[in-house]
């Protein structure tokens, strides 16, 4: 996974490009669904991977949500239509903000932004 730098943009830009691919190119609609799954599943993935390496606060809830919006939307490539009215899109963005109000809440009470063990 890229941490810094030109692979961090292009991973950012390539998440943002297939959660929007549908909105620019005239896809079918099972395409855009499928788009939307894969940003969902690098996104989650990366912030899974993130969590086991850094223990930032936001990805306890990123990861899972993104993961889970990932599975949700693949379901519904596989029945060719939305579930949500289309507004997949609208819930990786309210998965974003969930775990950033997670983080905010986490640093206010703990003055960290990494969710450490309890020492013994």
């Amino acid at each position: 996974m890229p941490r810094t730098g030109l692979p961090l943009v292009v991973f950012y830009a390539a998440v943002i490009a297939l959660l929007n691919i549908g909105l620019v190119l005239p896809l079918p609609r099972r395409l855009d669904l499928l788009g939307v799954g894969l940003a969902s599943l690098a996104a989650g993935g990366w912030c899974a991977v993130n969590f086991w390496r850094c223990r930032h606060a936001h990805c306890a809830v990123t990861g899972p949500g993104w993961l889970a919006l990932a599975a949700f939307t693949f379901i519904e490539t596989g029945l060719g239509r939305s579930l949500v009215h289309g507004d997949e899109g609208l819930l990786f963005l309210a998965v974003l903000a969930g775990g950033l109000v997670w983080e905010a809440a986490w640093y206010a009470l703990r003055r960290t932004h990494a969710i450490t063990p309890p020492s013994i």
